[in-house]
């Protein structure tokens, strides 16, 4: 990544200098400047800081970790002009350090033909995690990562103490109460018809501890996958093939019994309850089969790819992580209360 980065710094900088160095002012900019996918792609974003007379600059700390798709990190490079839309994240995001601190629900976008979702993150997501995204942090900062402001207003939490008689909730419960009911199957059914067409309204429910601790939990789970237990699944080798670690395009069967991980290894065991976690129309599970894959870009040649050199198994431990992920995010949804108004 870091020599694609310069490489492709290099070559916008060169643009932007043979830009503002040209002879005919009237030159398009589009007949102009260097038309080689296998150098650079050009943005609409790329375009207008060219313009600007706008360079680039590589620095270290730009290199971030950002969530592409639901439990598919990778590695970003954060720039007002390499990356297309920073949107809201340089003041959600905008250093290393908030990351320990700040989380962020992201909910389906107003208008996506998926079924309503949410998923929490800690890191900078794709606009397209499951498809176009809405996002909800608990703080903002300026640029700089300095002036930390809580987004739940001191309203907000009187409101909430004062309906539920309880000066213990604090504005990290009444987040993490948020993300629990917006993961109640009867809420998504009741206002799937809203959902689809405005941002969700959170009602008072009866119990607010039952929805807090429980988006507690949720959150956990979600955040720090990684962390999670592996769920013992049975591993099958291909007889007379060398076994090994490394993925080019896993296939789920027909009965969702099995994944083939390679011509060497088949994993079997998977619960059938591990795809009642959706997150839009695809699970968790599936969402890992479906990254978790070698990919070319046929423009500019790029190569990526999600196999580890110093963590061989990691994709297969992965597999097993969002399964017990899976099934603990059902446990914990299917142990809600089902009335949600007094």
């Amino acid at each position: 990544m870091v020599q694609n980065t310069h490489r492709l710094i290099e070559v916008y900088n060169t643009e932007v200098d043979r830009w503002n160095n040209r002879i005919n002012q009237k030159v398009q900019l589009d007949d102009f400047v260097l038309s080689d996918e296998t150098k650079i792609k050009w943005s609409s974003r790329l375009k207008e800081c060219l313009l600007r007379g706008q360079k680039a600059i590589f620095a270290e700390e730009k290199i971030r970790r950002s969530l592409y798709r639901p439990f598919y990190s990778q590695f970003l490079f954060f720039d007002e002009v390499l990356t297309h839309r920073q949107g809201r994240f340089p003041v959600i995001f905008p250093t290393p350090k908030t990351e320990t601190e700040n989380q962020v629900i992201c909910v389906s976008a107003v208008g996506s033909a998926k079924n309503f979702h949410s998923l929490i993150v800690n890191v900078i997501p794709d606009l397209h995690l499951t498809g176009d995204s809405q996002c909800f942090p608990f703080y903002t900062y300026n640029e700089d990562g300095t002036n930390r402001q809580e987004n739940i207003t001191a309203w907000a939490l009187k409101h909430y103490q004062k309906h539920y008689k309880d000066k213990k909730i604090s504005k990290w419960d009444i987040f993490h109460y948020v993300y629990g009911l917006l993961h109640h199957p009867s809420y998504q059914e009741k206002y799937a018809a809203n959902l689809k067409r405005e941002l969700p309204r959170i009602p008072l429910a009866p119990d607010f501890w039952n929805f807090a601790d429980a988006g507690k939990k949720l959150a956990d789970l979600h955040l720090n996958y990684e962390q999670q237990p592996e769920y013992p699944l049975k591993l099958m080798d291909q007889p007379n093939t060398p076994l090994n670690w490394r993925v080019e395009k896993m296939k789920l069967s027909r009965d969702k019994q099995q994944i083939i991980y390679n011509d060497s290894l088949t994993i079997g065991g998977i619960p059938p309850e591990t795809f009642g976690y959706k997150l839009g129309n695809r699970s968790a599970l599936d969402w890992i089969i479906d990254q978790y894959r070698v990919k070319v870009d046929k423009r500019s040649g790029i190569i990526n790819d999600p196999n580890r050199l110093d963590d061989e198994e990691y994709i297969l431990q992965l597999i097993g992580k969002v399964i017990t992920v899976s099934l603990g995010t059902l446990e914990i949804v299917g142990n809600f209360e089902q009335d949600l108004t007094e």
